[in-house]
């Protein structure tokens, strides 16, 4: 996979990039990644990206111009159209499902933006995708930007030591996950739950998935509307629900 980011300020994404699973990624030809300054692409000798919006008010926006350029130059040369994702708090809320299906795509750009706002062109004609990692803002597009192409790096295949880990994690299954536990088997007063030390691989399968199903009953319940259960499995939590009720 490619992924480029365009922003103001690429030396936000040095360390980010270089560590971890992504410098790993890097590191085993998995995905080449690459923060650029759009500023570059301005058409202007001050190398202007902003100006006053048309119709008054505060704070400026990015010109159409520099960053029109700097996407027709990053895709140029490639035969298949790239995924341009605008980071914008106006975007689709972010969730583990997008970051599968970002993760089948051979190329990436990322826009960053700062200041008050992107031209509208921007968002009409450039863009296929506009992502928001939640209902706050930021002072730029660069942090949400590492945010996405963290948990998309992290699926691709050999980018993880265990493959089962991102097909596990929380929000892959519909569900938020079930706690881990490791040595000791007692730390003062506390101790691992008998199934995940019985070696005995379908009661620690149930014991999981039973976990899954209460954590996520009790933090994220909405969850559970999108998820498949088995008869046993709503009865139980059914029965469960109720025990709380009455304690």
């Amino acid at each position: 996979m490619r992924i480029d980011v365009l922003t103001l300020f690429p030396e936000m994404f040095t360390g980010v990039f270089n560590s971890s699973i992504l410098g790993k990624a890097q590191e085993k030809g998995i995905v080449s990644l690459e923060a650029i300054n759009f500023r570059a692409y301005a058409n202007n000798k001050h190398n202007t990206v902003d100006d006053y919006p048309y119709g008054g008010g505060g704070g400026m926006v990015l010109k159409p111009e520099p960053v029109f350029a700097a996407v027709e130059a990053l895709h140029a040369d490639v035969s298949e159209a790239p995924r341009v994702i605008l980071m914008c708090p106006q975007g689709e809320r972010y969730t583990q499902r997008k970051a599968e299906e970002l993760s089948q795509s051979n190329h990436l750009i990322f826009i960053c933006g700062h200041y008050e706002g992107y031209d509208e062109r921007i968002r009409q004609h450039l863009v296929t995708d506009e992502i928001s990692v939640g209902d706050y803002v930021l002072t730029g597009g660069e942090l949400p930007a590492m945010t996405v192409i963290d948990s998309i790096v992290r699926l691709l295949p050999g980018a993880l030591g265990n493959e089962s880990s991102a097909v596990t994690d929380s929000y892959s299954t519909g569900l938020l996950e079930y706690p881990h536990y490791t040595r000791p088997a007692q730390f003062r007063d506390m101790k691992v739950p008998d199934e995940l030390l019985s070696g005995h691989h379908a009661n620690i399968e149930k014991w999981r998935r039973e976990q899954s199903l209460l954590r996520t009953l009790e933090r994220r319940p909405d969850l559970l509307d999108n998820v498949e259960l088995t008869d046993r499995e709503r009865k139980w939590l059914e029965q469960y629900k109720e025990t709380k009720l009455k304690q």
